[in-house]
């Protein structure tokens, strides 16, 4: 069976930051797109646009698979209010530019990758995924993944008793044993 896969190219986005906050900071690196990439982007980054307000870097070359151990993290994703492509990026140096620039590492569909890398602590961000992806990815996810049946939970009343050590305890409603 063929894995659905998604060849894409991440925008990046380095934005002036405005205000108090500038004293620290005079920009912020932030996810701007996930595109389609047919081809046209090329093989390496490249600026798409520069100014004193704005930078867009153009990232191609990912490719975001689906695969069948991970049907129930694309089935969370696609069952949220808003499904999204999940983008891990890192502050790097890259060869024709003076300073580091945020640079995509991997882009994924599922809940579960992100919240590994998020785990990981990691940078994580999100923007909504188009609708012809949402489609493959919900039929990929009820293709694959069904909820495990629910186990029947023992009564607490039929549990064993035991004391804070795990031994068995003992409850007595009655007299104390040699006593009148």
């Amino acid at each position: 069976m063929n894995t659905p896969a998604f060849d894409v190219a991440v925008l990046m986005r380095r934005e002036a930051i405005e205000g108090a906050m500038a004293r620290w900071q005079s920009h912020r690196w932030v996810l701007h797109d996930v595109v389609a990439d047919e081809g046209a982007w090329g093989k390496q980054p490249k600026p798409l646009r520069t100014d004193a307000q704005l930078t867009l870097w153009a990232h191609p070359g990912f490719r975001a698979e689906l695969h069948r151990d991970d049907a129930e993290g694309y089935y969370l994703n696609v069952t949220s209010p808003a499904p999204c492509w999940f983008v891990m990026w890192r502050m790097d140096q890259i060869e024709g530019c003076d300073e580091p620039i945020a640079v995509p590492q991997i882009v994924s569909l599922s809940y579960h990758d992100a919240g590994r890398w998020l785990d990981a602590q990691e940078t994580v961000e999100q923007v909504p995924a188009p609708a012809e992806v949402l489609s493959a990815m919900r039929a990929f996810a009820l293709a694959h993944w069904a909820p495990e049946p629910k186990k029947r939970q023992r009564p607490q009343s039929f549990q064993p008793l035991t004391d804070r050590f795990g031994h068995p305890a003992r409850v007595s409603t009655g007299k104390p044993h040699g006593s009148q």
